[in-house]
């Protein structure tokens, strides 16, 4: 089945969706907000104008079906989100969903039949700029957010995820209970095609690549130091409890301790992205008081993730002692590694050779949905297509040469999938 033939469909697809979107700079669709409503408005569209079924699930998904397959049989799920972070790019999330779309358009059109029935899943909720809290839409599904986790509030307005998936058609109560949604024993295999957001690809020369595995991490989105404000010119440093020099000696000492664990060959990325003082009293003539930050670690191992939270906390305890401050932090939020599954890795590398592009296994640094269908023992696999300019701002500049080769790769390992599995 030729899919390169849909290339303008996916055009038009992304730019109509841009436009709705579009904010000015980049694109915003706020989770289980308006933006990422309009997006899912029109994918609904689109689907039943193509003679495709359209339900939303009990976590304010949108499940895409043909008609006639039954809801409670064997089904492969390709998936992605329809959230982005603000004033984000177009492709990331987006991509995925129109690629699993494109596949089922293309099957409906020439009205093929199936050995394992697809269907695509357009996920709300993965992006964790608006809540603090990433995979809401498919945590929900599987049973895996928590009464807390509801209780995060919206960065703008300061309402709560509860109130948002309720608002958006979620059960709520069935949610908190922590049901699982669905029946996990219908999907037999769960795919994913997304852009990379990182520059590997682009450096390696590589329109697509094979997902080894996903890193998981674990963060604070709000960690305060406080010591005290004090007049900046009459204070020595020895009787100073500077938080902010208090917060830089926690960002060096961390960094050196990620440079030594790099060395011995520990797979680690570190970030604190957010650092303020309350602009309602910061003064050049201040001590600063009160030092708000965020603090992230990614890793593909728990064990790596888990002892450097630690050594994190003993520098704080230390610094603490040494400057005269203490550190607050909010609820921790883990996310696990993930390893997708072999055969399908296998299956959609063969398919890469098969388009005659050059393509490579690689790890995926940033996190994906398909992590947490994969802990979740559904065989997992990811396909990623290359993306100049990184992600998560609106310089996102995916290739559509190179996208639809990836709806072909993705299409392809569809049809062999179930043979492989057999």
């Amino acid at each position: 089945m030729n899919l390169l033939q849909f290339r303008s469909l996916a055009e038009k697809i992304f730019a109509d969706v841009r436009e709705l979107t579009f904010d000015g700079v980049g694109v915003t669709r706020e989770s289980f907000g308006r933006g990422e409503s309009a997006a899912g408005d029109y994918l609904r569209d689109l689907a039943l104008s193509e003679g495709l079924e359209v339900q939303a699930d009990r976590a304010a998904n949108l499940l895409f079906r043909r008609p006639g397959a039954a809801a409670d049989g064997p089904a492969v799920w390709v998936g992605s989100h329809i959230d982005s972070v603000p004033q984000g790019g177009n492709y990331d999330g987006l991509a995925g969903v129109v690629a699993g779309l494109l596949c089922m358009i293309a099957r409906q059109r020439e009205g093929s039949t199936e050995a394992l029935p697809l269907e695509t899943i357009a996920f709300r909720g993965e992006e964790s700029a608006w809540f603090g809290k990433a995979y809401m839409g498919s945590s929900a599904l599987l049973g895996k957010l928590t009464p807390a986790d509801l209780e995060l509030t919206q960065r703008a307005t300061g309402d709560t995820l509860a109130n948002y998936m309720e608002k958006a058609g979620a059960d709520v109560a069935a949610i908190r209970a922590g049901e699982v949604l669905f029946d996990k024993s219908r999907i037999k295999a769960y795919l994913e095609l997304h852009i990379e957001q990182g520059p590997v690809m682009v450096a390696r020369e590589l329109p697509l690549a094979v997902v080894s595995g996903i890193r998981g991490n674990v963060r604070h989105n709000h960690v305060a130091c406080l010591g005290d404000a004090q007049h900046s010119g009459v204070v020595p440093r020895w009787l100073r409890h500077d938080a902010m020099f208090a917060v830089a000696d926690l960002i060096m000492r961390l960094d050196e301790h990620w440079r030594v664990l790099l060395e011995r060959g520990t797979d680690l990325v570190v970030t604190t992205g957010m650092v303020n003082t309350d602009p309602a009293e910061h003064s050049i003539s201040r001590i600063p008081g009160r030092v708000n930050f965020s603090l992230e670690a990614r890793s593909k191992s728990t064990d790596t993730l888990e002892a450097f939270y630690q050594l994190m906390h003993a520098e704080c305890a230390a610094i603490s002692r040494e400057r005269g401050v203490r550190f607050e932090f909010d609820r921790r939020l883990l996310s696990d590694p993930a390893t997708m599954d072999e055969g399908i890795c296998k299956v959609l590398s063969n398919a890469c050779a098969a388009q005659d592009v050059p393509y490579e296994v690689i790890p995926s640094g940033a996190g994906h949905d398909a992590s947490l269908f994969a802990n979740a023992g559904i065989p997992s696999g990811m396909l990623f297509v290359r993306n100049q300019n990184g992600s998560h701002n609106p310089h996102e500049a995916m290739e559509i040469d190179d996208f639809m080769l990836g709806v072909q790769v993705l299409s392809d390992t569809l049809d062999e999938l179930p043979r492989a599995r057999t």
